[in-house]
């Protein structure tokens, strides 16, 4: 199999899942007044429209906006967005920097809700917060948590972009606009909602000094609070500390972080007794930061039982300090430090090939013929038929039939743990035994009477055997392992820390084990991330890169990892330090040269066109390098290339820059045609982009090159020339259609 995926998603976005959404529009005749097309409706942003700061106040959380509402008695206006889709970036890039537009949301309580993130983490080094370039005033986490939250109570349902919703102090909807053919009639939404609106908003509040307005949830309070902080002396920041430590209510966790990464290790103690007596799930994220780093081993404990406080309503808190209790101690029934010492420098011989298999079979059989009742004969022969029913001969065989090999397979596994289950019964008792039990059941789905086979198996299990059946049963443990923390933190109850510590230390072995796999590592790595435990994924990444240098899946954890804790910067550079090793992998430039285009989207998200643009120059250095070093990638290199170039064009496109952009696109066409309508990390693809441009020459008056771009276009392969899944249309909400007066507002 080849190890390079030539249509795979490029992973800027970083989320496990990202909802579909659906635009205004896709076609004239949908409902866009008659001679306007939807680029000239929806006029894409320049790159001086994105260097315009976003004039809209939005709150960080939902609790902040509900909470700011309440006190000031002013209405809701929820806003969603999306990458990409072209009223989305419209309303993005150009009417949320507008001071006139702006004006229209300041008597709301505004939040945005976007699935898509523009910045690989949220906070500095120091603890700062890294804004949105997007939408500023919010980081990207806030936005993509507020999403699932507007969904459950608003979204009815429908993910839908751009959307605009009024919510009322009781909780109700005054107006949901959404599928509109023009922007005023959303604007007109927000305009008569405020107008016709019987409750007037509360008086504004007089002065209030600093350290009062610690105490506010209120997005521009806690922007001044934290600023001053940062350019304030230890006095300063110490009043403003100890007044976030007295005011619990308002989740004051910015001021926390930023005292957490201060260099003063007083303000570093402060910032952990706060978070020691938190007892809001707000406090969770940076309790578990906290928990990251080197303290006294008091802290440490006040910290866990901050999350064990907490997780009396919350099951993810109680899930971290569960987490943090586990992997701190060291696992009674799986001896990992043993397992190490034993398999170091062992030379294992291959597994056993079918031939041999067979004869062993062959052999177990006469000899229970023999001896019918001996157990370790009955024994032996388990061990060989369960041999035998994962030999992938044995299946190969069998698929040859596919309306039969289902059953066969099954009644070889029904055999071996048949014969297992006789060997007991005449007094057999070897973890081998277990084992057979344990994989056979699994394979047969008997999931329940695999994991407790499985657990007694790994119990008797000598460190450093470097068998199948040791590898499957340890990996069947780990499943039970993970499963049952799994449904345990569904059903919201309590469990032990033990498992934790169990699967930890099982997969660490599975990771040495000769015939351990790439999979075992990516389970383990994705277990640790999806509980919090960081540092340990890191770590089981890395061991996972010693066997599996080339591993596309691997590849994109560790890009995702660089991106989270150590940003744009350091995502080429480790690869281009990892590329002058004299052991790095034969097709490393490859995967350095989809680190590059990942680095170059992340710049383009920040609008650093200027960055993106040498980062792509960089990826099609690399790709070229990988080509001359191995003809065989020539394909999927072209297939990131042409990504590569769209890319370019897009940025050249942005500054105007019609000809540069005009000639990366034809490039790109050139290379693969067929990619034309492959979506980058931004939700953008080349006929997307080269849609827009065409649009734009002719408003620049380029007939001829507009002319000759759409004949570009025209002779791309159909279903290069097909609209994103996201790009469909959709009849207005009733309030787009009243405010629209028959026409709409995205």
């Amino acid at each position: 199999m080849h190890p390079f995926r030539p249509f795979a998603v490029l992973p800027l976005l970083a989320l496990a899942f990202v909802p579909l959404l659906a635009s205004p529009v896709a076609s004239q005749q949908d409902g866009l007044p008659a001679g306007v097309t939807r680029e000239q409706m929806w006029y894409a942003p320049s790159a001086q429209d994105w260097a315009k700061p976003c004039r809209i106040t939005w709150q960080r959380t939902w609790e902040d906006a509900l909470a700011v509402s309440l006190e000031s008695g002013k209405a809701i206006l929820v806003c969603v967005n999306m990458d990409g889709e072209i009223a989305s970036e419209h309303y993005a890039g150009i009417r949320y920097r507008d001071a006139e537009i702006a004006q229209l949301y300041e008597p709301y309580v505004c939040v945005v809700a976007s699935v898509y993130r523009h910045t690989p983490s949220d906070y500095d080094e120091a603890g700062e917060r890294v804004e949105c370039p997007r939408f500023h005033g919010v980081t990207c986490g806030e936005h993509i948590t507020m999403e699932p939250i507007l969904y459950e109570k608003f979204l009815d349902g429908r993910r839908v972009a751009p959307r605009h919703i009024m919510v009322e102090l009781d909780g109700n909807e005054t107006y949901d606009v959404f599928y509109a053919w023009d922007t005023d009639s959303v604007f007109r939404a927000i305009r008569e909602g405020i107008e016709q609106r019987e409750r007037q908003p509360n008086p504004p509040k007089g002065d209030r000094s600093l350290l009062e307005r610690v105490a506010s949830r209120e997005a521009s309070d806690r922007a001044a609070v934290e600023a001053a902080y940062s350019d304030g002396d230890v006095d300063l920041k110490q009043a403003l500390l100890q007044a976030a430590i007295q005011n619990p209510q308002a989740e004051g966790t910015g001021l926390l972080r930023l005292a957490l990464y201060d260099l003063d290790e007083n303000l570093n103690k402060m910032a952990r007794q706060g978070l020691a007596q938190s007892s809001t799930p707000g406090a969770i994220d940076l309790i578990t930061e906290a928990l990251r780093g080197l303290m006294p081993e008091d802290q440490r404990q006040g910290l866990v039982a901050a999350l064990k406080r907490i997780g009396k309503d919350s099951v993810r808190a109680r899930t971290l300090a569960t987490v943090q209790e586990g992997l701190g101690s060291a696992s009674s029934a799986v001896d990992a430090a043993g397992w190490a010492r034993a398999m170091e420098g062992q030379e294992y011989p291959p597994p056993p090939g079918s031939d041999e298999i067979e004869r062993r079979l062959r052999n177990s059989e006469n000899a229970t013929h023999a001896a019918p009742t001996d157990p370790a004969a009955l024994l032996d022969l388990a061990v060989a038929a369960l041999a035998f029913a994962v030999d992938p001969a044995t299946v190969a065989q069998l698929a040859r039939d596919p309306r039969t090999s289902s059953r066969y397979l099954r009644l070889y596994y029904q055999d071996a743990l048949e014969t297992a289950l006789e060997a007991e019964a005449a007094g057999a008792a070897d973890w081998q035994l277990d084992a057979v039990v344990a994989v056979a059941a699994y394979s047969l789905g008997d999931v329940p009477t695999a994991h407790q086979r499985a657990e007694v198996a790994v119990g008797k299990l000598p460190p450093g055997d470097p068998s199948w059946n040791a590898m499957a049963v340890m990996d069947i443990f780990a499943d039970a392992r993970r499963r049952g923390i799994a449904q345990a933190v569904r059903d919201k109850a309590e469990w032990p820390a033990e498992w934790m510590s169990e699967l930890h230390a099982t997969y660490s072995v599975l990771a040495q084990h000769p015939l351990g796999n790439v999979i075992q590592v990516m389970t383990h790595h994705d277990f640790l991330v999806a509980l919090g435990a960081y540092r340990q994924a890191a770590r089981s990444l890395q061991a996972g890169f010693q066997r599996y240098p080339e591993s596309w899946d691997l590849h994109a954890r560790y890009r995702q990892q660089l991106l989270r804790d150590r940003g744009v910067a350091a995502l080429e550079r480790s690869y281009q330090r990892w590329l002058e090793r004299q052991d790095a992998p034969a097709n490393l430039a490859w995967y350095a040269g989809f680190a590059s285009i990942v680095a170059a989207e992340t710049q383009r998200q920040a609008n650093q066109g200027d960055a993106a643009r040498a980062a792509y120059e960089r990826a099609l250095g690399l790709y070229q390098r990988a080509i001359e070093r191995n003809p065989s990638v020539e394909q999927s290199s072209n297939t990131y290339m042409a990504l590569a170039l769209a890319g370019r064009a897009r940025i050249a496109m942005d500054a105007q820059h019609w000809q540069a952009s005009y000639d990366d696109l034809l490039a790109s066409f050139a290379l693969d045609p067929g990619s034309a309508n492959v979506l980058d990390g931004l939700n953008f693809s080349a006929f997307v982009t080269a849609t827009t441009l065409h649009a734009r020459l002719l408003e620049a008056g380029q007939g001829a090159l507009a002319q000759s771009l759409q004949e570009a276009i025209d002779a791309l392969p159909p279903k290069a020339r097909q609209r994103p899944a996201y790009d469909t249309p959709g009849a207005p909400s009733q309030d787009a259609q009243r405010f629209g007066s028959g026409g709409g507002g995205g």
